[in-house]
């Protein structure tokens, strides 16, 4: 995948300790897979590892009252990768056990960097017309500590004819440098189109200034890699008319969070999509973004291609690239076949199929250069 420019090389043993969180709804069904593809590959490419299952979600929350206690994030800093299903469940307040759990890993890691690869790997499964493989390889580098997501504000008077709500968005030079540094340093590593677009909406929200500055200032940095620039809105209508002319582009939190949602839809939907939580050289956090699906929960349908995917990520991170390498091409084989026509829980089939099928297949292919 290559999605990554700073994996962690420092363990010379390859042997990888790894945090698992099911989470909810089909979370614990995907990672399954998951954790199936990941047997099948370490043996092949040398490295061991060993996992930590922790129970927290909602299921936890609504039997104990417990979100996830502080010790658990101490620990967390003596694993090499965090590895999660989804969190969510209708039964609890809205983004309650989601901001406890994947916002407290995000902010107390600080895990700075929200990676987002979009990659089409059969041409069936993108909805936009007479676009090819090619046309759609682009890599979202998200800011992923700042901005409004940060929850500073609150409301006042709720549920009165003068009810007022307050959020105040917050970017740091700190914040925005790094992140911009990273999708630079990412350009760089790809070695595609060596480009990067800043996405920002600095003509209306006139403190997102602060990126359009660092971006220049940062790219001067980088005489080889070419720098563009587009309004949130103008990048939207590009993604889906001309998603070619993308290589890796930076954005803010909230700006990340919705286009790259948008890129899932063009690359097949959110059962493919996976994410990097990641602060190069530390442990770091890997999941699907489909979310948790109650509804399709223990009925053995859900699509396990976007956690098999996060695991990819997931080694490329820890620096295990040919591991990484050899499931996105089982996965990218699998999907060519037909043998998983769609990425949804219609597709006709089962999740623990779709994980065998690419486990074994994982087995089978060439080890990659």
């Amino acid at each position: 995948m290559n999605s990554s420019p700073s994996q962690n090389t420092a363990n010379k043993n390859r042997s990888y300790k790894i945090a698992v969180f099911g989470g909810d709804g089909i979370g614990p069904e995907v990672v399954r897979e998951g954790l199936k593809v990941l047997s099948a590959v370490a043996p092949l490419e040398g490295f061991t590892y060993e996992t930590t299952e922790y129970p927290f979600g909602s299921e936890r929350y609504l039997e104990t009252g417990e979100l996830i206690p502080e010790s658990v994030f101490d620990e967390l800093r003596g694993f090499d990768a965090v590895y999660l299903g989804a969190i969510g469940d209708p039964r609890v307040e809205v983004g309650l056990v989601e901001r406890a759990i994947i916002a407290g890993i995000r902010f107390k890691l600080d895990l700075y960097i929200n990676l987002r690869p979009i990659k089409l790997y059969a041409e069936n499964l993108c909805p936009l017309k007479d676009k090819k493989c090619s046309d759609i390889e682009m890599v979202f580098v998200r800011e992923n500590t700042e901005g409004i997501y940060t929850a500073i504000g609150g409301i006042m008077k709720k549920d009165t004819p003068d009810e007022i709500a307050i959020a105040e968005s917050i970017w740091t030079r700190k914040g925005c440098q790094r992140a911009i540094e990273y999708a630079f340093e990412l350009a760089r590593k790809r070695n595609k189109d060596k480009k990067v677009t800043l996405v920002d909406k600095a003509n209306a929200i006139r403190a997102m200034d602060i990126w359009t500055r660092t971006f220049e200032e940062v790219g001067a940095r980088y005489p080889d890699i070419k720098r563009e620039h587009a309004y949130i809105d103008a990048a939207c209508m590009w993604m889906i008319k001309n998603p070619e002319w993308f290589d890796v582009a930076v954005t803010d939190n909230m700006f990340g969070d919705i286009i790259t949602d948008l890129g899932a839809m063009i690359q097949g939907g959110m059962g493919i999509a996976a994410s990097g939580n990641i602060h190069p050289g530390r442990v770091s956090m890997f999941e699907p973004i489909h979310g948790s699906a109650p509804k399709y929960k223990d009925q053995n349908v859900a699509s396990p291609v976007a956690a098999i995917m996060a695991v990819s990520m997931m080694l490329d991170h820890l620096g295990e690239e040919s591991a990484a390498k050899r499931i996105e091409t089982a996965m990218g084989d699998i999907l060519r076949s037909g043998k998983i026509p769609s990425l949804d829980a219609r597709s006709g089939v089962k999740t623990d199929q779709a994980g065998d099928m690419i486990a074994d297949h994982v087995t089978e292919i060439t080890a990659p250069a």
